[in-house]
């Protein structure tokens, strides 16, 4: 059975950094993409960025690009998405899901794809303050 565990969020002011990791088990993050998709109160998900098996394959939102990176740590079958110059607006839970088996291939990653088919975790809350 796939499980994914999501760790690291918190309270951070404006312009603070945090990370966010994602741990699978019964999964290898070697050979399934990985992705993180958000859900502030009263809105719907918004895929944030994901990265391919391979890891050669990454993807963001608009909103992120240039703020998150998204790796890997094969040795720990953990994904982790660094987020820098944090603002209000990011603020949310943070869900990690990954591809379930017969899904995505191997070198390729897709948000949206993950937002709607992927398996996911509990959520971490990420609040940022102003």
């Amino acid at each position: 059975q796939v499980k994914v565990v999501e760790s690291g969020g918190g309270l951070v002011q404006a312009g603070g950094s945090l990370r966010l990791s994602c741990t699978t088990s019964g999964s290898s993050v070697d050979d399934y993409a990985m992705g993180l998709f958000r859900q502030a109160p009263g809105k719907g998900s918004e895929g944030v960025a994901c990265i391919s098996g391979s890891g050669g394959a990454t993807q963001y939102a608009d909103s992120v690009k240039g703020r998150f990176t998204i790796s890997k740590d094969s040795t720990r079958n953990t994904v982790n998405l660094d987020m820098n110059n944090l603002q209000p607006d990011d603020t949310a839970m943070y869900y990690c899901a990954t591809d379930p088996p017969g899904g995505l291939p191997l070198n390729k990653c897709l948000i949206t794809y993950l937002v709607d088919y992927g398996i996911a975790g509990q959520g971490t809350q990420v609040t940022v303050s102003s």
